[in-house]
């Protein structure tokens, strides 16, 4: 599994960012970035979202660890791409739809 704050400070850290000039451009709280970091948190999607798109990245772009790793299939990768582009009620909409699907399946 990807270390996800690893791989954030990896991408701050290539663009010369403190975590400061992460919470400017992503519009998160310096403290809560911090707080990441002193207590190991997992961040929420909609979080991750916000950090991608200050690095100008989709979840999928994120996600990636190489063509040998497989992570993700192509179909997710592209899920994620597109979900990335929706705005909050739309994210809902969707996953609501997929849980309803999902039900629906496994009857």
């Amino acid at each position: 599994m990807k270390d996800i704050l690893g791989e954030i400070t990896r991408l701050r850290q290539e663009r010369g960012w403190t975590e400061y000039e992460l919470a400017k451009r992503t519009g998160i709280p310096q403290p809560s970035i911090s707080t990441w970091y002193r207590k190991n948190q997992m961040i929420t999607i909609p979080t991750l979202e916000k950090v991608c798109k200050a690095f100008d990245i989709t979840l999928s772009q994120f996600f990636d660890e190489g063509e040998n790793t497989g992570i993700l299939t192509p179909e997710q990768r592209e899920m994620l791409d597109h979900w990335s582009v929706l705005d909050e009620e739309q994210q809902k909409i969707i996953l609501e739809l997929l849980k309803q699907m999902g039900k629906l399946s496994q009857h």
